[in-house]
């Protein structure tokens, strides 16, 4: 089995030290070379932090260099610079989420993977959570028959230091989460027809950005129904995802700890006024576990044992309709503690 040289642009991202801890537990599939970062700010506050305190800090040329892939886990607003970066220099990549820059600079990082073979895997982590993709193979077989809604959900009560930080993007937390979301309903659906978002500022904290938001994507039959908040208490207890169709519904929620799954079938639910469903047991690893799959199937895509499901020009897709939520990507670059 071919070892692969990985190393990490930015350790800004909220999720790059968990993505280098997966890495890290399997040395058959890759070598850690180090990691990079530019600013001194970030050095400061995660160089110490226990999955790179023993990894030499190079540049980003000795990176580009020195490794056959690269996870890009920098601050969100420098993701497809350096995305472009490592594309140029012909490296594969695993590339934090949302997409920065604006739609041509990022198709670009996509149209340039694509025309070099490069792999390009986004951290988009609902595609391995067990439920979600357990959902996928039953629409895959036909259990839900047609699907025409999908209702979906992910919120938080976020602290006061994470709303700040929050304003930095064009669409506040619909950008930031609702991105997750939109991501499943894309490869579901397809691109919808048309886009219909409200981008509410509730200025709880006294912090004004749009942080109580909803995005309807609507289709020939079919409707997707996004509802993204900061400000909902235990929001992240009621983090949902519904896929209905004309057979049966799947409904997840709560997503992530503990996950919980329901299964409705057309042929077993003859009364309407009941709630008629079969609980689906899984082992829920998706907190210390959650990066794993991830990264073994990075491993593959680069070695061309497994075909990434999602495609060049999906990652496309889910930029362009998130864009048309948010009214087109704005980001500012100022770091908030």
């Amino acid at each position: 089995m071919k070892k692969i040289r990985l190393g990490q642009i930015g350790i800004g991202h909220n999720h790059g030290e968990a993505k280098m801890y997966a890495a890290r537990k399997f040395p058959d599939l890759f070598e850690i070379v180090g990691y990079a970062e530019e600013n001194p700010r970030w050095v400061e506050k995660r160089g110490d932090l226990f999955n790179y305190r023993d990894l030499p800090r190079m540049s980003v040329a000795e990176i580009l260099a020195k490794c056959d892939a690269i996870l890009v886990e920098s601050d969100v607003w420098d993701l497809t610079r350096y995305a472009k970066l490592c594309v140029d220099a012909g490296k594969h990549i695993h590339m934090d989420k949302p997409a920065s820059g604006t739609l041509e600079e990022y198709k670009d990082v996509l149209d340039t993977a694509k025309a070099k073979g490069l792999t390009v895997q986004l951290g988009y982590m609902y595609r391995y959570n067990p439920a979600i993709t357990d959902c996928f193979e039953r629409i895959r077989r036909g259990e839900l028959g047609e699907l025409y809604a999908i209702n979906t959900e992910m919120s938080t009560f976020h602290p006061p230091a994470y709303k700040k930080w929050l304003t930095n993007f064009g669409g506040g937390i619909m950008y930031i989460l609702g991105s997750h979301l939109v991501d499943l309903a894309v490869y579901l659906l397809g691109e919808p027809k048309s886009v219909t978002s409200y981008l509410k500022k509730t200025g709880l904290d006294g912090i004004e950005f749009e942080d109580n938001t909803l995005a309807v994507l609507e289709y020939d039959k079919a409707l997707a129904r996004i509802f993204v908040s900061s400000v909902e208490v235990n929001g992240f207890g009621r983090r949902q995802f519904v896929v209905s169709g004309s057979r049966g519904t799947v409904n997840i929620c709560p997503l992530e700890r503990p996950l919980t799954m329901t299964v409705a079938h057309a042929d077993t639910c003859d009364k309407p006024y009941e709630n008629i469903c079969e609980n689906v047991p899984f082992v829920d690893d998706t907190y210390y576990g959650r990066y794993d799959d991830m990264m073994r199937d990075f491993h593959a895509y680069i070695c061309g044992v497994k075909e990434n499901p999602f495609t060049y020009e999906h990652d496309y897709l889910v930029q362009k309709v998130l864009s048309d939520i948010v009214g087109g990507i704005r980001i500012h670059s100022c770091e908030i503690d």
